[in-house]
């Protein structure tokens, strides 16, 4: 295991390595924080993004590259929608989707499919079989950013689906810290997913009781 890491790495400048490893740490503290249902989930998001947004350009895969740029304008929105002021009725809550948001949530995930495809063939990449994977983790993802935008319990699950998808993706093409990343995702996306619906489960305790 070590020496597939250590392999992945020889060749690669020190430069990159330490932005990989940059947007190793940030990343894992933003799912972090998104777990704990505290701002932070952006700030630390936004770093991670932006580096791995250049760390996939100059590895050459639009599929991801698009997915993190998105992340990273989602990380703006989600933001503001997490830091919105007002009364108590305007502050965002753990909610569940409706049929609105499910069908918003679908149509994203085809959209995105579409695009990326087309990203790919305006650009004139081949498409080899580990792209077909990241297309498809491509609107996995896109749609559960959105979701945890508007804290939709259903963005854990989307996030659990994909990390598991790409863990391996990652850790087939070399990006060894990458592959340990989603892992580690996969791990605290369960967790969260527990979390959030406890407090969602609590918060629907006085309901049932009035």
């Amino acid at each position: 295991m070590i020496e597939f890491f250590l392999n992945a790495y020889k060749d690669v400048s020190t430069t990159q390595i330490v932005l990989e490893f940059i947007a190793f740490v940030f990343g894992i503290l933003s799912v972090w924080f998104a777990k704990k249902e505290n701002i932070w989930v952006y700030p630390t998001g936004l770093i991670a993004t932006i580096i791995t947004t250049y760390l996939l350009y100059i590895a050459g895969y639009l599929g991801d590259m698009m997915i993190n740029g998105y992340f990273t304008i989602m990380s703006i929105y989600g933001w503001y929608n997490w830091a919105r002021k007002g009364n108590e009725s305007d502050n965002l809550s753990i909610t569940r989707t409706n049929s609105r948001e499910k069908i918003i949530g679908i149509a994203l995930f085809f959209i995105t499919i579409f695009v990326v495809f087309g990203v790919y063939n305006f650009f004139d990449y081949k498409i080899r079989k580990d792209n077909y994977i990241d297309i498809f983790a491509s609107g996995i993802f896109f749609a559960g950013m959105w979701y945890m935008a508007k804290k939709k319990i259903e963005n854990w699950t989307l996030w659990i689906f994909g990390d598991l998808i790409v863990t391996p993706l990652y850790a087939y093409r070399g990006l060894g810290m990458l592959s340990l990343q989603y892992l580690i995702f996969t791990i605290l996306a369960i967790s969260a997913y527990l979390e959030w619906k406890k407090i969602l489960n609590n918060s629907r305790i006085p309901e049932v009781q009035k």
